[in-house]
């Protein structure tokens, strides 16, 4: 299976073996931006059973028959928000524990002199393009006169984009004090971090009008439009183990694992359907609607 790069941690240490133990299918894992393993489907350069991605409109660009049909549907099935993740070490970071302890605006600690801060390329990560948004949006809630400019520079902007998988490690070997991260990340690794708050951290239903104020144009000229996070999952047209594929979706839609994923950070929704439900797996059919 192909996941998005932010769940890496879940699914390699947790929800994989435990698939694998219980179910007697094999599991064979590999995280990326999403944006990035809808390009590799699209080259022919991967061919998943399930894929994972961390924004629905990621699955919009492989289905109808323009974009090769690989994907006929889609369920939405979790959430997360954005968050600062910090290097502890940094002599920087004190002002970060100082907006831990509710001392300090967060804006205040991401408008230090020296800060070096990380994050994903917007062209191919979902992350990538919230990270901007986030940043739009507090300059607009907070009336920070171009914040969001003096913050990441160019979207594409090179001394602070990199791959998701190694965002963290590029942080924790002290190549940048801090980076954008969603909540399950953080959980995970026990990386320290600050809260943003809800209408900026495009975590809230509650404030999706607002987050709809914001758009992003890749490089390949698709726009996207601001809105709650959600992670969705599905089966490909690339499917050879239809079975096993089956089981996974199964498994990882399970009340038990839906709740060790909720204690990671990756927050529960409800399951929604988005595509043609006369192809969906009749044995996938019973996960709609539950939460």
């Amino acid at each position: 299976m192909f996941y998005a790069g932010s769940l890496v941690n879940l699914n390699e240490n947790l929800i994989g073996p435990a698939f694998a133990a219980g179910s007697g299918y094999s599991y064979l894992g590999k995280g990326a931006g999403s944006g990035a393993i809808a390009n590799q489907i699209k080259g022919k350069l991967a061919t998943p059973d399930v894929v994972e991605f961390a924004d629905p409109a990621v699955n919009t660009t492989l289905m109808g028959t323009a974009n090769g049909s690989y994907l006929s549907w889609y369920l939405t099935f979790a959430t997360s928000q954005l968050v600062i993740g910090f290097d502890p070490k940094s002599r920087l970071a004190n002002e970060f524990v100082q907006v831990q302890k509710h001392h300090l605006p967060f804006y205040k600690a991401l408008q230090q002199k020296g800060l070096k801060i990380g994050r994903t390329d917007p062209n191919i990560d979902p992350k990538g393009y919230r990270a901007i948004w986030m940043a739009n949006l507090a300059q607009k809630t907070y009336h920070l006169k171009g914040f969001e400019a003096k913050l990441f520079g160019a979207a594409e902007n090179p001394s602070q984009v990199f791959p998701e998988q190694v965002l963290v490690a590029r942080m924790l070997t002290g190549q940048v004090n801090a980076g954008v991260f969603y909540l399950s990340e953080v959980k995970d690794l026990g990386i320290p971090y600050i809260t943003l708050p809800a209408k900026v951290n495009l975590g809230s239903k509650k404030y999706a009008k607002e987050y709809a104020t914001q758009h992003f144009t890749t490089a390949a000229g698709q726009t996207l439009t601001g809105a709650p996070i959600q992670y969705t999952i599905s089966i490909p047209s690339t499917v050879k183990n239809e079975a096993g594929a089956e089981a996974f979706v199964r498994f990882v839609l399970s009340p038990r694992v839906r709740a060790i994923s909720a204690a990671h950070g990756l927050l529960t929704l409800k399951t929604t359907l988005v595509g043609d439900r006369s192809v969906i797996p009749a044995g996938l059919t019973s996960l709609i609607g539950k939460k």
